[in-house]
C-alpha cells in the first residue's frame, strides 16, 4: 500500500510538533528560522492529510497516525455512488446470441437481466455465455433467463455502501461486477454498476491524492 510522501521540511515540522505540541504556527516557524507565511502551505497539507490537527487558540498537535493509517481511514470514506458507472441491462427474454452481441458492443463483462417492469431478475457473466455457447445449440433460440444467475443468488450493493465493502464482496464471490440497486416494494431497480475497474480507479485516485 502506498504511503503519503512528505517533503523534508514537512517531516521536520512533524518532529517539532511531536516533541512540543500543542504548538502554534509562529513557534514552529521560530524553530525552523522561517516566517509563518512560508510554513502556511506545509501546515495546510499536513492538517488536511490528517498528520496534524489544529485548534483555535491552542495550536497544532500530532495525531499519531501513520501514512498507512490515514490511507486506510480515507478508504472508509469512499462510497459506491462516487464511482458507480452506467449499467448495461437486457430483457430476460432476449436470446443468448443477442446477449453476446450486447456484451461485445458495450465492452462489458457482466450484463444485468431485468423483467418487463425493469426490475432485476438475473445476472449474466462471460462464463455464463461461454458455457451456453459450447455445443451445437441454436443460441438465437435460447433465452437468457435459462442460463442466468437468479435471485436470491445475486450479490448486490447500494449507492450508499462503502466501496471497500463492495471490493470485499467481489473478492469473496470471485465475480467481476455488482449491480447497484434501489430497493422498492416491487423489487430491485438497477441504477448502476460497480466493477473491478471502478474500484481500481478509485484506489489509484486515492493514492495520487
Amino acid at each position: 500500500m502506498r504511503t503519503i510522501e512528505l517533503t523534508k521540511r514537512q517531516e521536520q515540522i512533524l518532529e517539532i510538533v511531536k516533541g512540543n505540541g500543542p504548538i502554534t504556527g509562529e513557534q514552529i516557524a521560530e524553530h525552523l528560522n522561517l516566517t509563518r507565511a512560508t510554513l502556511r502551505p506545509d501546515l495546510a497539507i499536513l492538517t488536511m492529510a490528517g498528520f496534524l490537527d489544529a485548534r483555535p487558540r491552542v495550536g497544532y498537535f500530532y495525531t499519531g497516525k501513520s501514512g498507512t493509517q490515514l490511507l486506510t481511514e480515507n478508504l472508509q470514506k469512499i462510497y459506491v455512488k462516487e464511482y458507480q458507472s452506467i449499467p448495461v441491462v437486457v430483457n430476460e427474454n432476449v436470446s443468448v446470441y443477442d446477449a453476446i452481441c450486447t456484451m461485445f458492443l458495450e465492452d462489458v463483462g457482466t450484463l444485468f437481466v431485468v423483467d418487463p417492469t425493469t426490475h432485476l431478475v438475473g445476472v449474466l457473466s462471460r462464463k455464463d455465455l461461454l458455457r451456453a455457447s459450447i455445443g451445437k445449440q441454436d443460441l438465437t433460440a435460447i433465452p437468457v433467463h435459462i442460463i442466468m444467475t437468479r435471485m436470491p443468488n445475486i450479490t448486490m450493493c447500494e449507492r450508499d455502501d462503502l466501496l471497500i465493502d463492495v471490493a470485499k464482496k467481489l473478492i469473496e464471490k470471485q465475480i467481476d461486477a455488482l449491480p447497484v440497486v434501489k430497493k422498492s416494494d416491487e423489487g430491485y431497480e438497477v441504477i448502476g454498476r460497480i466493477t473491478k475497474t471502478n474500484i481500481t480507479r478509485a484506489f489509484v485516485a486515492l493514492g495520487e491524492e
